[in-house]
């Protein structure tokens, strides 16, 4: 017997074994494979099942008024009566509203929220009417009058709707320019509520 036929056995032991070693390989590399697309089909439906929210919007600009309001001293048969004073300022938001649902948006609500060093404080936006009354009290804000915004105002799906609301702060103007931050809440019935931050620059009237 040759040499060469006492060392195949060995050789064919190796042989197998290079080959037994591909194969792991191969089947290593198979499986990252399969588990990488196994995670992109995740996340894929995933994804797709997300909705996105039911409402969005931005503050598009804002206005400011500063008020230091003092009684006449007389009632309204005319008689005397102490004097009253108070400081307000009046905040003009203009604001766009979008439906991202296939459902109704009911608004009920508009809030604006100024967090001060004792915490947030919070006004209601006027009623129509009442932004309607402001400009007639104060003629000098003639400039910001705009197309009022409803507090129940109807969304349909996919509408956008715009329009301007004020509220009123009862505070100086060192306290107001001393805030820390401002926001406003949009609440709508059965559906989580809308908070804006805006982006703009305060105007101050």
């Amino acid at each position: 017997m040759s040499l060469l036929q006492q060392d195949s056995p060995v050789l064919d032991d190796a042989a197998r074994g290079e080959e037994l070693t591909k194969g792991s390989s191969h089947l290593i590399t198979a499986s990252v494979v399969a588990t990488v697309l196994v995670s992109i089909a995740i996340a894929v439906y995933v994804l797709a099942g997300q909705k996105p929210p039911a409402s969005a919007g931005e503050i598009e600009q804002i206005w400011v008024h500063p008020l230091h309001t003092e009684t006449s001293g007389f009632d309204a048969a005319g008689a005397p009566m102490p004097k009253e004073s108070f400081d307000q300022v009046l905040v003009f938001a203009r604001v766009k509203l979008r439906n991202q649902s296939n459902q109704p948006l009911f608004l009920y609500e508009i809030l604006s929220n100024a967090k001060l060093d004792d915490g947030i404080h919070s006004s209601y936006a006027a009623t129509p009417s009442a932004y309607e009354r402001v400009f007639l009290a104060y003629p000098e804000l003639a400039a910001l009058h705009g197309n009022g915004l409803s507090q129940d105002a109807t969304l349909d799906p996919g509408q956008t709707v715009e329009g301007t609301f004020v509220s009123s702060f009862r505070m100086t103007k060192a306290q107001w320019d001393a805030r820390k931050d401002l926001s406003f809440t949009f609440a709508f019935r059965y559906q989580p509520s809308l908070v804006l931050t805006p982006h703009a620059p305060i105007i101050e009237q």
